[in-house]
């Protein structure tokens, strides 16, 4: 008997926790809303944590004289962008973070052209970039994401394959203000937050055996 968490055994173990929802025709509106309160959970553990599982890659190459870019579908924040630069655009360059008034103040006149310095957010789904580029500099992009949500079609993703645990406890934390059950907040909150502390504890390992490595070379 396999053991991997998809959404559809998800859901079978929030209603069994829960001892509600368990068909549509016995608890109707539990039954609808848990699909609703895993894809809540899911999006609080994006937005709280920041671990190596969420994070994204995308490059691009950029149009000469364009400024503004499209950030990646379901972009949380940037971890780092950098361009290619020099003879044959394999010189890897980072660019700065800084806000957007500052991006315009150094760079007034986005028709003038030359290599990007900095990055700023435009608004929620879009970078401005200082200077303008002259050239078609290849971007790389690292990014915290919010994982495709699960769905009947979408049954796995990084959640469900390395952290099961604190996707149930988030989904029972994300029930309990709707079943107006309010003493139970505190035990799924703790059983959360440890999980939580567990996979940033592994993130920090990762991250120190990594700078150990380089130490070594």
């Amino acid at each position: 008997m396999s053991t991997t968490m998809t959404f559809a055994t998800l859901q079978e173990d929030v209603q069994r926790y829960l001892e509600r929802g368990a068909t549509y025709a016995s608890d109707p509106v539990v039954f609808e809303q848990i699909p609703r309160l895993i894809n809540l959970a899911e999006r609080r553990i994006a937005r709280e944590l920041k671990v190596q599982g969420f994070i994204a890659v995308v490059t691009t190459n950029l149009v000469v004289g364009q400024s503004v870019y499209d950030k990646p579908d379901r972009w949380r924040d940037v971890v780092s962008i950098n361009i290619g630069t020099g003879a044959s655009n394999t010189s890897r360059r980072s660019l700065y973070s800084r806000s957007y008034e500052y991006c315009r103040s150094y760079w007034p006149d986005e028709a003038e052209t030359d290599t990007p310095l900095f990055y700023a957010d435009y608004d929620y789904d879009h970078w401005l970039l200082a200077p303008t580029p002259d050239d078609t500099y290849p971007m790389e992009v690292l990014y915290y994401e919010l994982p495709p949500l699960l769905d009947d079609v979408t049954q796995t993703n990084w959640l469900t394959e390395y952290a099961p645990q604190l996707l149930l406890y988030a989904t029972l934390l994300e029930a309990t203000p709707f079943l107006k059950n309010d003493e139970r907040i505190g035990t799924w909150q703790n059983y959360y937050d440890r999980a939580a502390a567990m996979l940033n504890g592994e993130d920090l390992a990762k991250i120190l055996d990594r700078a150990a490595v380089r130490k070594e070379a």
